[in-house]
């Protein structure tokens, strides 16, 4: 660069202070999921327990020794590992479906938290299934855990979205897909699964 811009010489010193100053680092670049708002005298962490031991309460007839274990574990890693907000969010729309009697159901590995049992997100406790909250969560996994929401399509899935880009910005909400694509052979294989057809033809 020196050389390039020989005849500016001050631009090039100016140009290594102002790189000595910068604090920046390409993980400064990674996505920050929106703040779900708590009430007054909350943070998101003391909210997301404050809703999740209410919904305890409501899940079970009496809480034992192992669920509240399981809670607190729970709760930890989510608080340690900054998903609190997250947990609130999915939690809101939730609930925001079904005072609009829009049909929800959480499903996939998030099945396997009582947190997302005591919040109302799915319906099958973990506990007494004896399933893995790991799977699900853990301190090793990168990136967000997957909390998969089941919603009717057309108008009322429509109106859910609308509502999520309202509460939560443009910028904070965003369309994805998934295009999968067949070959030949397994295509022809999946429309006989759906024809019922035997493996063998």
């Amino acid at each position: 660069m020196r050389a390039i811009f020989r005849d500016l010489p001050d631009a090039i010193t100016n140009t290594e202070r102002l790189a000595d100053r910068l604090q920046f680092s390409l993980k400064n670049i990674g996505y920050e999921f929106p703040e779900y708002l708590v009430p007054d005298g909350h943070t998101m962490n003391s909210f997301l327990r404050t809703m999740v031991l209410f919904g305890a309460q409501q899940r079970y007839e009496s809480i034992s020794k192992k669920v509240k274990r399981q809670l607190e574990e729970e709760l930890a890693l989510i608080a340690r590992l900054g998903f609190s907000g997250y947990f609130l969010i999915v939690w809101d729309i939730v609930n925001f479906c079904r005072e609009n009697n829009i049909m929800v159901q959480g499903r996939g590995s998030a099945a396997n938290s009582v947190v997302c049992f005591c919040l109302g997100i799915t319906p099958v406790d973990p506990v007494s299934n004896h399933l893995v909250f790991e799977r699900f969560l853990n301190e090793s996994r990168k990136g967000w855990p997957d909390i998969d929401l089941d919603l009717p399509s057309g108008d009322r899935r429509e109106r859910v979205i609308q509502e999520i880009y309202r509460r939560y910005g443009k910028h904070g909400a965003a369309m994805t897909a998934n295009v999968i694509t067949y070959r030949g052979r397994s295509a022809a294989r999946e429309i006989g699964k759906a024809l019922n057809f035997s493996p063998s033809t």
